[in-house]
């Protein structure tokens, strides 16, 4: 899963990306409003974490707006030092699926994305299965007929991509632009190894073909 956080203060800023990174998402950071319209309004996001107040041309409640009149339904937490319930209000009639005061816990924040994820408007279940193959997105943890699978968080992030997406080919830009951050040096090589990696923990050590090579097109991957 891939994120978004636009917040003009670096320290939150780099310890929401840092907490968010540890869970394995994808993390992106803006730190002002012209950069955040840039991002969002380019690149595929499953959550949007906007501070209310920011420099540039928008603030955060106006920033969404404008995503939102664009046709960009990503799910958004507005962070803001303004609690009150009319600010709220304000927030959540912006298109806001939920809000957040500082201070705020970053436990707190780790479990509404969780929750935004889980909606079943975007279709986000918790727990992942194809065949004996299972992904539990809140434990972070894969097993294979009830036997743990020894996988890193970017393996586990590669294959919960790939379990959503199962049935379809997607291209290795695809899974990069879903997997890893924005300004991550990866190349199309990169995704060949770590889809050699999730091979050898699933495929070759249990006798089965999960992940599946589409020629000219990239990968697909196809349960049992």
């Amino acid at each position: 899963m891939r994120v978004l956080v636009i917040e003009d203060e670096v320290k939150i800023a780099n310890a929401l990306a840092r907490a968010l990174r540890g869970q394995g998402y994808a993390v992106d950071v803006e730190h002002d409003s012209d950069g955040g319209y840039a991002m969002a309004s380019t690149e595929p996001y499953d959550v949007m974490i906007i501070d209310r107040l920011m420099p540039g041309e928008y603030d955060g409640i106006s920033l969404l707006k404008q995503l939102r009149s664009e046709g960009i339904d990503a799910p958004a937490l507005i962070l803001t030092a303004l609690g009150s319930t009319e600010q709220k209000t304000e927030g959540l009639d912006a298109g806001a699926d939920d809000y957040l005061t500082k201070p705020f816990s970053v436990d707190e924040l780790l479990a509404r994305v969780r929750a935004l994820l889980r909606r079943p408007t975007i279709q986000q279940d918790t727990i992942l299965s194809s065949g004996k193959l299972a992904l539990n997105t809140t434990l972070h943890e894969a097993t294979y007929d009830g036997e743990s699978l020894d996988l890193t968080v970017k393996e586990l992030a590669l294959l919960e991509y790939l379990m959503r997406t199962e049935g379809r080919p997607v291209s290795k830009e695809q899974i990069i632009s879903h997997v890893w951050d924005f300004d991550a040096d990866i190349l199309p090589n990169t995704v060949e190894v770590y889809i050699k990696y999730l091979r050898n923990k699933i495929d070759d050590r249990f006798g089965v073909k999960y992940i599946k090579t589409v020629r000219g097109v990239g990968y697909k991957f196809e349960g049992k």
